[in-house]
């Protein structure tokens, strides 16, 4: 058993997880009420990584805080400013997408025990409360803009403490993304439970009904993650960007694609972070910060979604309104962690833009949780790998106009 276990971890992870998930669409096409026990695995896997990601995001915060020398510069301010235009550049994509093919819905019933924010006060409110939330409440309800803002304060209440206690929070943070890396290994297993639970219970045909709005999603998102971000990286770097967007895409963005979460992403994202040879006291507050605020591909959907809304109804949109689209999609997805229902209970704000009652707003919010499955598993992909693509980029643009850039692509 264990020379087989010694095998099987020699196989690379996302061979491992391209099995899980053969094996799970094979069970759910073939065997589904004879295998419908394996979806306890899938929620198991998924239990565990939105357990322990909490407190990994505290301890790797805190730490890092408390751990920075004074007078020792990082890259933050361009980290956060590639985030936000990240973010902008998703919505913008989403809006010209759904110009060029414009995508009506067959709405569907209500969805009930949502209730969608009622402006954009409401929006910038919600973050702004969490920011302050009790740390214990933040950390059992995965708040990670609290988690993140009590994590900052008690770095630096931290900076003067002894060396002792620093070594301690570094310890039990290499700890937390090791047990992290633990959970990650069985995500074939919980892969294969997560995908046979999925085709189970919606079936294949639910996806293909909806397959024109699914082309324009994964088709802005991945315009996004193959275009747009190469030709940031490539201004600010001015070196093929490719082999660092590729890299990024398949070694963040596989296995956040599965998991479905940034969060539970973020250990991946720090090694790859530490193989590129970046700056540890930089990344390591810039990937849990781009886990909660950098979320292009939740602006995609927002704008995607609010104008298949308007595209239904017959609603005619100017290019004016459609740039303020852009703008509130890129303020509403940054917001998204601090909104209960993530980017699709933020269309029915978008919507109100166009005059669209709630009622018709929230009807394709459904729809946006039939095909979220496809949807989510996409956007966390382009979110989560953009958190290194960018912390990357700033770092080697630093680099750069210092005049001494490596060659990272090869290490």
């Amino acid at each position: 058993m264990k020379n087989l276990m010694k095998k099987w971890n020699k196989i690379s992870l996302v061979k491992r997880i391209i099995l899980g998930l053969s094996i799970g669409i094979i069970l759910s096409l073939t065997i589904p009420e004879k295998a419908k026990s394996i979806v306890i695995l899938g929620s198991l896997f998924v239990g565990a990584l939105k357990a322990i990601a909490p407190m990994l995001v505290f301890f790797l915060v805190t730490s890092a805080i408390c751990q920075h020398k004074s007078g020792q510069k990082t890259n933050m301010k361009s980290i956060i400013i590639l985030y936000l235009l990240g973010t902008f550049t998703g919505g913008f994509i989403g809006v010209l997408a759904s110009f060029i093919f414009p995508v009506k819905l067959t709405l569907v019933a209500g969805v009930e025990n949502l209730s969608p924010p009622g402006g954009i006060t409401e929006v910038l409110r919600s973050p702004l409360m969490n920011i302050v939330d009790n740390p214990v409440n933040a950390l059992v309800t995965a708040n990670y803009i609290g988690i993140l803002s009590w994590a900052v304060i008690l770095g630096f209440a931290l900076k003067g403490a002894n060396d002792s206690t620093k070594t301690m929070l570094a310890n039990i943070s290499d700890a937390l993304s090791k047990m992290v890396g633990w959970i990650i290994n069985f995500a074939p297993i919980g892969i294969m439970g997560l995908v046979f639970d999925a085709i189970a219970t919606n079936g294949i045909q639910t996806f293909i009904s909806y397959g024109k709005l699914l082309l324009v999603l994964v088709g802005c998102m991945l315009f996004v993650a193959l275009i747009a971000n190469p030709i940031i990286v490539f201004i600010n770097i001015r070196q093929n960007p490719y082999p660092l967007v590729l890299k990024c895409l398949k070694e963040s963005g596989i296995t956040a694609f599965f998991t479905r979460s940034s969060a539970a992403n973020i250990p991946v994202n720090m090694d790859l972070c530490k193989r590129l040879g970046l700056d540890k006291d930089t990344y390591s507050v810039s990937i849990p910060l781009g886990a909660t605020v950098n979320m292009s591909g939740a602006s995609v959907t927002i704008s995607v979604l609010t104008l298949a809304a308007a595209h239904t109804l017959n609603i005619p949109v100017d290019i004016p309104t459609a740039l303020i689209l852009s703008i509130l999609a890129t303020i509403s997805a940054c917001g998204t962690s601090g909104v209960s229902g993530g980017s699709l209970l933020l269309i029915p704000l978008a919507c109100s833009l166009f005059g669209i009652p709630t009622d018709v707003s929230m009807q394709v919010v459904g729809v946006g949780f039939i095909i979220g499955v496809i949807q989510d598993s996409c956007e966390t992909a382009l979110n989560s790998s953009s958190d290194v693509l960018f912390t990357s980029t700033a770092e080697f643009y630093k680099r750069r106009k210092e005049g001494n850039l490596n060659l990272y692509l090869k290490k």
